[in-house]
């Protein structure tokens, strides 16, 4: 049997403190990559333009919920993608090839997920245009 992990002196025991706290920390990631990350804010206005247009173009909430969700998809790749991003720059902000593999690779990942949305709203087209 091998002993116990240290726990972080960062890391929270738990409960609804916890909980608050977390809440606190997400919100001000979701603020700090509106204020920072144009992307983010593109790809935001893109998914509350697009609720609209998924609740007209579709009749199952299981299809609403994949185009609505593939969009959502695309901004939690995105945030990921900038924490990425802002730690690179943080812990080595002098040109370096892994530093920039570690950005393209973040930016493969962004391009994916947004290929992923466009194919499900393509379709999604198509078959409204096709079924009427």
């Amino acid at each position: 049997m091998s002993a116990p992990e240290p726990s972080s002196p960062f890391k929270s025991r738990g409960g609804l403190r916890r909980l608050g706290a977390a809440l606190r920390y997400s919100w001000r990631g979701l603020v700090a990559a509106w204020r920072c990350e144009a992307a983010f804010r593109q790809e935001l206005v893109l998914l509350f333009a697009a609720i609209p247009l998924a609740l007209w173009l579709t009749s199952s909430a299981s299809e609403r919920l994949l185009l609505i969700g593939s969009l959502i998809a695309v901004l939690v790749v995105e945030l990921i993608n900038s924490a990425i991003e802002a730690l690179a720059d943080l812990l080595h902000p002098d040109p370096h090839p892994l530093v920039a593999r570690a950005k393209d690779l973040g930016s493969a990942a962004v391009f994916l997920t947004l290929s992923l949305a466009a194919l499900c709203w393509i379709v999604a087209v198509v078959r409204l245009l096709v079924n009427g």
